[in-house]
């Protein structure tokens, strides 16, 4: 080592019994310890990252206290011979064995009781009768001529037809076949004999007596044990068999959209007039010359063709018989002859005739091609008659395939003039032929058609007529798009809902004071309640809604009836929020405590407390009031519907008055409702104080019908039966705040650099904070060297890799460098000689 590299820790002063550490070291020491270790216990690591050579203990019972050895012992053997049941050994020579041969049992081939279908020939296999050779490879015109040998030849003798010899063929095969039949039936009694005749002799070589005396001699077995019939009774039962695979959801995906694709292509092929099971069934073309050499006795319900008058006609009937076919060839034949020696006679005599008879033949056949051209416009006029209505249904039904709309526009035209299942059919068939599993970009455009049918709800919600049905029905496929893409509807929802909250934000500071939102916004946060869980306690959705529901509450003013009917929508979907997390909404109660004020005379609004939005004097102060006693007898509790907003200022007066006994009706449920939700809450009567007083000192009863005091009842009787069972809010006595003093505030001035003297915890804590950073560090830096090791460690094991390739790469240029050289030599070579 070298003393300049040494490195010595001197101290100022020496103290005794103090021990240093670390006074003179060299300074690579600690480095290669370090790698030394890494190599040990990291590089080991990474080198057996991937190798899985751990052996695990599974014997029964090897860690289980409770269990004595005995009991281990004897559960090990019972798990070891149940393994090893119904295993044979291969090797086993002593084993009861059955040997087969191709399958079969040696011991039952022995018995020759092997059955001969009786279609197969063994004896004569593979000979071939004179007749079927001549039939066959003959020519095809063997069986028209008579084979008579020198000495038999007559002039006189005529032919055999063909159905003679083909009688007589099948006469003879019955015959062959039946002789078979006869000779393997008497082999099999022979054989059957010859067993019987064996077995009595076997009896009589073994020495044994015969089955008839031993049945007397024998003794009666003892019966089977239930054990044991148990036990066999277990081998026989039935197994369980596995169950089929269930699809994952691509192949589902994959299947719905294969059956789409076909569905659509039969709808474009019935739009197109193309009759696919027309040309399925269409015949396949047989010529007049055929002799129907096959003599297949099947039906066959083929359409044969026909001459008749120079044309060539189909004839659909029923199938003829043999005999009469081969009449009507064998005429026809004979026809043509006479035809054909007519026409050499006329030729030999007219000669001069040809060029007329050419010129006829010319006119004729083209008045037959007229003829022609003007049946096949007929036929397909009728055709297109026929298929006319299955065009038309074709165009009229939906496809079966879409895709996704790139546009609103586009997918708004889709949808446009559809009633509300077609509309729903569409989108269903949208979402399984474009699954994000079948393509790449999918996704994209799924996520796309969820703000396309957010957008169109809305729409659909500020018509002059809201569809709202329409709405209530696209909800579902908003659900399942929703499933799918939870990331992309939340950020479609929530850009909603952020751009109502700024708009309202915006009319606030402007003006004061707001209006309830449109119908699209209110449906908007319907949906919400519908699509995303409203009892977290906080949802990146669910609570943007639940703040903006309290803000239109509070901020915005009732000056209308429509504004009325738009609070207490809200109100109903608080309750619909809140109803598993039974949060306490605030703005809630206090707007129902609203609608009882502006249902009230002004003589008897006073003697409570009126909170913003609603104001104590006003002209909006009777809104919900109803004078009229003939449209209070008239009156019957219904349903407020939400589309009545859009449509109260063209009802007449009753109804409007109807209307308005309606919300009052609803506020007092709600009443009812919200006591049921907040009765568990220890501030239930401080809650539910203020409305209590107001039901019971102020609203006008009496003057109501008979049903709004039955509701009016049953909501007051809900506050008065919660027994109170907590004591009331009472806020904290507080220390009293002490005067001001003049005295000087003495701040202790630190100094830098230098610990400041405290108190025992405070210096334990300093020293915890200290001893963990620094701890902190250490570990940082040690994780650092490592990484720094395993990245050194990589390198080496791909530099190695690359110099092994060009190596090899190397190795085999200069192999062919040298082959090319021999070549180019041997080429030289070649040229000089």
């Amino acid at each position: 080592s070298n003393p300049f590299e040494v490195k010595v820790n001197r101290q100022k002063f020496d103290i005794l019994g103090r021990k240093t550490k670390n006074d003179v070291g060299l300074p690579g020491v600690s480095r290669s310890k370090a790698i030394k270790k890494r190599n040990q216990t990291l590089l080991k690591e990474y080198k057996e990252r991937e190798k899985t050579n751990v052996f695990k203990d599974k014997r029964f019972g090897e860690y289980n206290t409770k269990i004595t050895p005995e009991e281990k012992m004897i559960r090990r053997f019972t798990l070891e011979r149940q393994q090893n049941y119904g295993k044979k050994s291969l090797y086993n020579l002593n084993e009861d064995e059955e040997l087969t041969h191709y399958g079969q049992s040696l011991a039952e081939i022995e018995k020759l009781n092997d059955i001969v279908d009786s279609d197969s020939d063994t004896e004569e296999r593979g000979t071939l009768s004179a007749e079927l050779t001549a039939a066959h490879f003959g020519g095809g015109g063997g069986l028209l001529r008579k084979k008579v040998s020198s000495e038999q030849q007559d002039e006189e003798e005529k032919p055999k037809s063909r159905k003679e010899l083909i009688e007589e063929m099948i006469a003879k095969s019955k015959q062959e076949k039946q002789e078979r039949q006869t000779r393997r039936e008497s082999a099999l009694e022979l054989t059957e004999k010859l067993d019987k005749d064996w077995k009595e002799i076997q009896t009589l070589i073994a020495r044994k007596t015969p089955k008839s005396e031993r049945k007397d001699k024998e003794v009666e077995k003892p019966k089977p044990d239930e054990y044991d019939m148990i036990v066999r009774e277990l081998g026989f039962e039935m197994k369980a068999k596995p169950s089929e695979r269930l699809k994952t959801e691509e192949e589902l995906a994959k299947e719905e959209q294969a059956r789409l694709q076909k569905l659509e292509a039969d709808r474009l092929r019935r739009m197109h007039g193309i009759d696919e099971e027309a040309n399925k069934k269409r015949p396949s073309h047989m010529s007049a010359d055929d002799l129907a050499d096959g003599f297949i006795l099947d039906k066959d319900d083929r359409r044969l063709l026909s001459y008749k008058e120079g044309e060539e006609e189909e004839e659909e009937g029923e199938e003829e018989e043999e005999e009469g076919e081969e009449e009507d060839n064998e005429n026809e034949v004979e026809s043509q002859e006479e035809s054909a020696s007519e026409d050499e006679e006329d030729d030999a005599a007219d000669s001069h005739l040809d060029l007329e008879s050419d010129l006829e033949s010319e006119e004729e056949a083209a008045g037959n091609k007229e003829e022609k051209k003007h049946k096949a416009d007929e036929n397909e006029s009728q055709n297109v008659e026929k298929l006319d209505p299955k065009r038309e249904a074709a165009k009229s039904e939906l496809p079966y395939t879409f895709a996704v709309p790139e546009s609103y526009e586009t997918f708004k035209s889709l949808l446009a003039g559809r009633t509300i299942e077609q509309q729903l059919i569409i989108l269903e068939r949208i979402q399984k032929c474009n699954h994000p599993s079948l393509a790449v970009g999918n996704k994209a455009k799924l996520e796309k058609l969820f703000g396309f049918l957010l957008e169109y709800m809305g729409e659909l919600a500020t018509l002059d007529l809201p569809e709202l049905r329409t709405i209530d029905k696209l909800v579902l496929p908003l659900y399942n798009l929703c499933q799918m893409f939870p990331e992309a509807a939340s950020d479609s929802i929530k850009f909603i809902l952020r751009d109502a909250a700024h708009d309202l934000q915006e009319v606030i500071e402007v003006k004061g004071r707001a209006t309830f939102p449109g119908l699209d916004t209110l449906i908007y946060l319907k949906i919400v309640s519908l699509l995303f869980p409203t009892s977290d306690f906080w949802h990146p959705v669910v609570t943007p809604a639940f703040m903006y529901m309290s803000q239109l509450l509070t901020k915005c003013r009732i000056a209308t009836l429509q504004d009325v009917i738009k609070g207490l929508f809200i109100c109903c979907l608080f309750l619909e929020y809140v109803s598993l997390s039974r949060r306490f909404v605030p703005e809630l109660i206090n707007f129902l405590l609203g609608v009882l004020h502006i249902s009230l005379p002004k003589s008897q609004a006073q003697g409570y407390t009126v909170v913003h939005p609603f104001t104590p004097v006003g002209k909006n102060l009777e809104l919900l009031l109803v004078c009229d006693k003939e449209d209070l007898k008239s009156w019957e509790k219904q349903n407020v519907p939400l589309s009545i907003v859009t449509r109260l200022k063209e009802t007449s007066r009753t109804e409007i008055n109807h209307t308005r006994l309606s919300c009052l009706a609803l506020c007092f449920d709600l009443i009812k409702k919200c006591a049921a939700l907040y009765e568990p809450l220890p501030s239930f009567h401080e809650i539910m104080h203020p409305v209590r007083i107001l039901l019971t000192q102020h609203v006008p009863v009496n003057e109501y019908p008979e049903k709004m005091q039955e509701w009016y009842h049953s909501a007051l009787k809900e506050l008065e039966n919660k027994v109170k069972h907590y004591t009331p809010l009472i806020c904290e006595k507080k220390k009293p705040v002490p005067l001001k003093q003049y005295t000087p505030k003495i701040v202790k001035v630190l100094e830098f650099g230098r610990k400041q003297a405290g108190s025992k915890k405070e210096q334990e804590r300093k020293q915890l904070i200290q001893r963990h950073k620094r701890e902190l560090k250490g570990a940082i830096r040690e994780i650092r060297k490592d990484n720094q090791y395993l990245a050194r460690m990589q390198l080496s094991e791909i530099m190695e890799r690359d110099s092994a390739r060009k190596r090899k790469v190397k190795e085999l240029l200069g192999s062919l460098a040298t082959q090319e050289g021999e070549w180019k030599a041997m080429k030289r070579k070649k040229w000089k000689n």
